[in-house]
């Protein structure tokens, strides 16, 4: 029997190595395998289930990819960096780095139907990268959630006719406010966040409302203070709305996206069209295009594309492999990878017309450079555009669709955050009690995240929120996307992997993903490390200098993701077969007897059924089985005999997509 067939040769030979096996046994799996409640007839893989339709998944990868970064980073990186000569590097890293790995992730998913711990059955002893994606997973999404509470905080604060950080005749307010409001200084004169009077430094409502209102911000990282209530109420809206969006797994989550993934376009158009309407919009845009094309020379410039890029396109995260699991095995996710990451840069562009077309009219209001007004992150958030907004006319619905717009971004993100960590238990554990209460897990995970997030809410927390931002999902991503890249081409082997995807999709990856999955996107991956170690500075927050102890918990956030893939390596090589550490190591790093395409009418030529003489539940198979081109006859006759054994004795645990262990 050939390894691979052509499209249409692939449907024959599906229902033929069916009726090969012990149909049974394939019986029994169907009817032990489907989840009670779930539309079996419309899910390929009933054990755990897939999209309603393929609309879901590229929306909920899109909601996953699109985040806050899009709109309060990439802007400001894009004018700092010189305009429109940005986006030469930008688009550089996408083709060569952003899209080939979101194809890599999203192939080595979709092929297993395994979340980000199961998949590693290509190579048993690289488990310790799905651990490591699993603690990023967590670590983003503590903090990533309490963004989302403030979002919300905000949104509910927009409810009222005069929005609360208009002017400085408020309790929270100093001495040194001064607002924008009814404050034109066209000779550039002005009193505002940037501004100087009598030589003292002014400061905006917008700023203020923020630091001694929301906030209440401490002096110091290891001054907790009292919780703030308001913001942990929200904190807790958040999880719900996360964990009620969630509770059906992909099955109510693909519904959400419909509008979670989509409204956000609508909001940024109506905000763009408003923008370039009002008056020193124009010179904002210019700000934010005009190239510097020295800048290109400069290799903190390509530097920081890459990285963008790299981040924003949520490589490494495991959320990718995730929700790739849920498709259809032949599904073409080499299309989908394309279209999904063309969408998030150029959300990432448009995003930055909508931005700095208001900071443009703000700029011209004030007198003042657009530089003088730009900010990124939590400032541009929650200080500078929300200050630009109180002087459009009706300022509360301009706020209430830009704070709405950014709950939405940050809710696709955390849809995924959790849904990674809520699947990587489900499979590992991979009982049938377990998976049909999903829902469950699905809780314990939102109720830990939430109280893992309660010091967050506290007056010190944005040090905290901040500090995990920056160390926690900083370098140690691109440790695991590098070792994966290396395990998957190196290890596991290039030529078996493009196999993989041919017989998946019906063709083999092109030319040009094969040679940057195996040299290109690794050299890449490499040169961002070197820059971030090189450019690395200790965090601030506006001029509080972080202590050297809350540096050191950084690092062991970032490294405690890493640390996971050498501990389980050791762990696995000291429990493998063998006698020489050699030999252990031969054993550790080779597939596990039940890598490949989690259904039985999938697994054709190599993964056959018929192939296969390790025992379930035991890492021992048939060295290079699952490499072998050809079988002779009589050794296919005597190993259809073994394993129809095999799943008379055990029911379905055999052909069970999910891992034993």
């Amino acid at each position: 029997m050939k390894n691979f067939k052509s499209g249409r040769e692939r449907s024959a030979g599906h229902y033929q190595i069916m009726s090969e096996s012990n149909s049974n046994a394939a019986c029994t799996v169907d009817q032990n395998g489907a989840v009670p409640g779930e539309p079996v007839k419309k899910d390929e893989n009933t054990r755990r289930g897939n999209w309603g339709n393929q609309i879901e998944f590229v929306l909920t990868s899109v909601g996953y990819a699109v985040g806050l970064g899009n709109v309060w980073r990439f802007p400001y990186l894009c004018y700092r960096n010189g305009g429109g000569a940005f986006m030469f590097p930008y688009f550089i890293m996408l083709v060569f780095c952003g899209i080939p790995l979101f194809f890599l992730e999203l192939s080595f998913g979709q092929f297993a139907s395994l979340g980000c711990l199961g998949v590693w059955k290509v190579s048993p002893m690289f488990k310790g990268v799905g651990y490591g994606m699993m603690v990023v997973s967590t670590y983003i999404g503590i903090y990533y959630n309490v963004v989302i509470c403030i979002a919300f905080y905000y949104f509910f604060m927009s409810m009222t006719n005069l929005l609360p950080w208009t002017y400085c005749n408020n309790p929270w307010n100093t001495p040194d406010c001064s607002g924008v409001v009814g404050t034109s200084r066209p000779n550039g004169s002005l009193a505002n966040v940037t501004g100087m009077v009598n030589g003292t430094k002014r400061t905006s409502p917008s700023e203020e409302y923020w630091r001694n209102y929301v906030l209440n911000i401490s002096d110091d990282i290891g001054n907790f203070g009292e919780v703030r209530l308001p913001i942990l109420g929200c904190l807790a809206v958040s999880w719900v709305v996360v964990f009620l969006c969630l509770i059906r797994g992909v099955k109510s989550s693909g519904k959400v996206v419909y509008f979670t993934a989509t409204f956000p376009y609508v909001v940024l158009t109506i905000l763009f069209v408003r923008g370039i309407t009002l008056e020193g919009a124009i010179d904002g845009i210019k700000y934010y295009l005009t190239p510097q094309w020295k800048m290109i020379l400069d290799a903190k410039v390509w530097g920081d594309a890459a990285s963008q890029i790299f981040y924003s396109l949520g490589c490494a995260w495991g959320g990718l492999i995730t929700m790739a699991s849920y498709n259809k095995f032949h599904n073409n996710c080499y299309r989908d990878s394309i279209i999904i990451s063309i969408t998030n840069c150029a959300t990432s562009v448009y995003a930055g017309f909508v931005i700095f077309s208001i900071l443009g009219f703000m700029a011209h209001h004030l007198g003042v450079d657009v530089s003088a007004v730009a900010d990124h992150g939590p400032g541009l958030a929650f200080v500078a555009y929300p200050e630009a907004l109180t002087l459009l006319p009706i300022s509360p619905l301009w706020s209430l669709l830009f704070f709405f717009m950014l709950i939405l971004l940050g809710l696709g993100t955390q849809f995924c955050l959790l849904e990674t960590l809520v699947t990587a238990i489900v499979d590992e554990i991979g009982t049938d009690w377990i998976i049909k209460h999903k829902t469950l897990v699905t809780l314990g995970v939102a109720i830990v995240g939430f109280l893992l997030g309660v010091p967050l809410t506290t007056r010190a927390g944005i040090y905290w929120l901040l500090l995990m931002d920056n160390y926690a999902a900083s370098f140690s991503l691109v440790i695991i996307s590098c070792i994966m890249c290396i395990c998957i081409m190196y290890v596991y082997g290039h030529r078996n992997y493009f196999k993989d995807v041919e017989m998946m999709l019906g063709f083999p990856p092109p030319f040009f993903f094969r040679m940057c999955w195996r040299f290109i996107s690794p050299v890449i991956i490499t040169f961002i490390l070197i820059f971030t170690v090189i450019q690395y500075k200790p965090i601030t927050y506006n001029k509080y200098i972080y202590p050297g102890w809350s540096l050191v918990i950084g690092f062991c956030m970032a490294l405690s993701s890493v640390i996971c893939i050498p501990l389980y390596g050791l762990y696995k090589i000291a429990t493998s077969e063998g006698s020489t550490f050699s030999e252990r190591l031969k054993s550790a790093v080779k597939p596990h007897w039940s890598w490949g395409p989690a259904l039985q009418e999938h697994r054709v030529g190599r993964y056959a059924p018929s192939s296969l003489l390790g025992a379930p539940g035991s890492d021992i198979g048939v060295e290079a089985c699952p490499f072998k081109e050809e079988l002779k006859e009589e050794e296919k006759e005597k190993r259809d005999e073994i394993s129809l054994t095999i799943q008379g004795s055990n029911g379905s645990t055999h052909t069970s997509p999910l891992p034993m262990a």
